[in-house]
């Protein structure tokens, strides 16, 4: 299997190939060559995108199995440094060491009877009791036998899906908080007024047709949670990989695809106001379904020039999207969009701005009126963190003789100036 390096070159190579095509076509060439060359261009760069997204899905498979042997090699070392000397990794893994996990097999061995378990361990369990709907997580098949090895084999593939960039601060402006209070935002929008001509010795006019009009947005703190998954003991004991690090991963991947969804589309009514949903009116295409560049960049253009220059300013679209755009070119049959250096870890462009692209995002195909394409200074967009994500685990008498694992949110967001960000729109018929 070839490596992420290898991948990255290979896609290097297929766009640097279909370079050459498109720069083989002169004036001399026909017109059946010159569109044989533009469709053997168009298979290149799709080929470079899915070899691109390979690269993508082994990068996050082997950060995945990374955490997994940290999280391993880091049970191990608690083992070597454990008070109880002679703690063996096995013992870590079944209760040697009081960890979340240890503490739980103390709470088995005592049989639900705290007095007869160590102090330490008590302390860990020492939770309150919640009332929870009776369905686990199990050694069966697909809820969760699948990672109990008959051989012993410490790899784990899991799927991923894509679910940024809206709680990433480099693409948003992010205020962390310990409590989740309103925040008030003063906003102000003095573009429309004027400065008029003086006359020598005439009094000025003070008729208040000119005083600065302020307004405000509030930054609040929704709440979400995963709801609590189940996993019985014979999980937790049989499985070789370290079950409740797996779930916590698992759980954050939830709260992270939320978060996105709804600072993305959120309509602002007892949750977020999502950057689409509080989006100005950029431009509606003449289409339902398509795109044109001249759309593009008159969309652009939408965007206050004030609003056009920024670490932050950029577009944002579905990634069925991009694809569609990847393959537009100007009057003069260059691309639109521009190939970074992916060996270098430079990202592509796209009439010079950089790019985000969200799942959350409707796609070319997903109806009229759709918003598919933002435009502008994201960094306009506020989003509101109260703490961190929360995943927590708990065994208690609704769980026992296994655990309960669960994970918990608090966030909103706002767009501060509705004319810094705006969306392109398909046609309504």
């Amino acid at each position: 299997m070839a490596t992420v390096k290898e991948l990255r070159e290979q896609a290097a190579n297929v766009v640097t190939e279909a370079r050459s095509l498109l720069d083989a076509i002169s004036d001399k060439s026909t017109p059946e060559q010159r569109k044989e060359a533009e469709q053997a261009v168009d298979r290149a760069l799709d080929e470079a995108a899915g070899i691109e997204a390979r690269a993508d899905r082994e990068t996050k498979l082997a950060d995945a199995e990374k955490r997994t042997i940290e999280s391993i090699d880091r049970t191990e070392r608690e083992a070597r440094e454990s008070k109880r000397p002679g703690a063996s990794v096995v013992e870590v893994h079944q209760g040697g060491d009081m960890t979340y996990r240890t503490a739980f097999h103390e709470y088995l061995k005592a049989q639900g009877v705290k007095g007869d378990m160590p102090a330490e361990a008590r302390a860990v369990l020492d939770r309150g009791f919640t009332s929870v709907e009776h369905r686990a997580q199990t050694t069966t098949a697909a809820a969760g036998g699948y990672t109990i090895p008959t051989e012993l084999l410490n790899v784990l593939t899991q799927s991923m899906l894509a679910f940024g960039p809206m709680y990433n601060p480099g693409i948003t402006t992010e205020i962390v908080t310990a409590g989740g209070g309103a925040i008030t935002m003063p906003t102000v929008n003095d573009t429309a007024s004027v400065v008029v001509k003086h006359t020598e010795g005439a009094t000025l006019t003070d008729d208040g047709g000119s005083d600065v009009t302020f307004g405000e947005k509030t930054l609040n703190a929704y709440a979400f949670n995963t709801e609590w998954i189940r996993v019985s003991k014979e999980l937790a004991d049989d499985s070789v990989f370290a079950i409740e690090t797996i779930l916590g991963n698992l759980l954050g991947e939830r709260l992270g695809r939320r978060a996105n969804l709804e600072l993305t589309v959120g309509d602002g009514t007892g949750d977020p106001n999502g950057i689409v949903t509080a989006s100005g009116a950029g431009l509606v295409e003449a289409a339902t379904a398509a795109i044109t560049a001249d759309e593009i960049i008159t969309f652009l253009h939408s965007v206050d020039p004030a609003y056009r220059t920024g670490p932050k300013v950029g577009f944002m679209f579905n990634d069925s999207t991009l694809s569609a755009i990847r393959k537009l070119k100007d009057g003069d049959g260059n691309y639109l969009w521009t190939m970074g250096n992916i060996q270098a870890g430079l990202p592509g462009s796209l009439l010079g701005y950089n790019y985000s692209v969200n799942q959350a995002m409707a796609g070319l195909g997903s109806g009229v009126s759709s918003r598919v394409m933002l435009f502008g200074d994201m960094g306009k967009y506020y989003v509101r963190k109260v703490g961190q994500p929360l995943i927590g685990a708990i065994q208690d008498k609704d769980f026992w003789p296994g655990f309960g694992i669960a994970g918990y949110i608090r966030f909103d967001g706002e767009l501060s100036d509705v004319a810094a960000v705006k969306h392109l729109a398909l046609a309504a018929s």
